[in-house]
């Protein structure tokens, strides 16, 4: 069942969300060469307390971290361990928190100092494509429009689009109905409504869509790179609301 939020609901999901994008503001300056994945998790952590908020990743389902912390090939659900971030990476991480109970989801990708031309055009065309699934969160849409705006505009550069993940909704819990697939048909599945909100995640490999998981684990089946992208959004009276941004 769908949970639609009060515009009050929402006031409360975007004052998390806002603590979340300022925290990734903060990270993206930390995030270089020779830095540990566990200094990032660290700092992640004590950002997140020091706001009033928990961080919602840290022992869900046993995770081990406040952040996942993906490199290069892994997709997502890295673990956040004492591993030193190199020249010419990238590193995805995704961070929850929640607020007086309200939930905040969101992920960025950022270059580890000098990347790849390759590497850049994964991680733009990933973000780009996130925008191109929010233009079609409006009412009297329905959720496959976000689903195969997403596909489409990454498939057409020659990337591939991760099917074995999703985004999802998000309120209370971290997770709620509906799951929101990067893929699939338009004008199919639920009608969208205000008061939906969602986490709209693309996971994009530059070569095939395929991965290989392994509990946590989750990487390129190719060993390419693979990049994420997301924020929490919620359908209002006057539109799409990026809470995280």
């Amino acid at each position: 069942m769908i949970n639609l939020k009060s515009p009050k609901e929402i006031e409360c999901m975007r004052k998390a969300g806002h603590i979340l994008r300022d925290l990734f503001l903060e990270l993206g300056e930390r995030v270089k060469p020779g830095v540990s994945l566990k200094k990032l998790d660290e700092f992640a952590y004590d950002y997140i307390k020091r706001h009033g908020c928990t961080p919602s990743c840290l022992g869900y389902g046993g995770f081990p971290g406040t952040i996942c912390a993906s490199v290069d090939e892994q997709v997502v659900h890295g673990f956040p361990v004492d591993r030193r971030l190199k020249e010419g990476e990238i590193v995805g991480l995704d961070i929850v928190l929640a607020l007086n109970g309200w939930q905040a989801d969101a992920t960025r990708t950022y270059l580890v100092g000098e990347v790849s031309e390759e590497k850049k055009a994964l991680v733009r065309t990933t973000e780009e494509s996130f925008f191109e699934g929010v233009k079609q969160f409006k009412v009297g849409n329905r959720l496959g429009d976000i689903s195969h705006a997403i596909q489409e505009y990454n498939e057409s550069r020659g990337y591939g689009v991760v099917r074995a993940m999703c985004g999802h909704g998000i309120g209370r819990e971290m997770h709620e109905d509906p799951s929101v697939p990067n893929y699939g048909k338009a004008g199919h599945g639920p009608k969208l409504e205000v008061g939906m909100v969602l986490a709209i995640e693309p996971m994009v490999n530059m070569g095939t869509w395929q991965v290989l998981e392994d509990g946590w684990k989750c990487v390129t089946l190719d060993g390419k790179p693979s990049a994420h992208y997301e924020n929490t959004v919620a359908l209002t009276e006057n539109g799409a609301e990026i809470l995280t941004l």
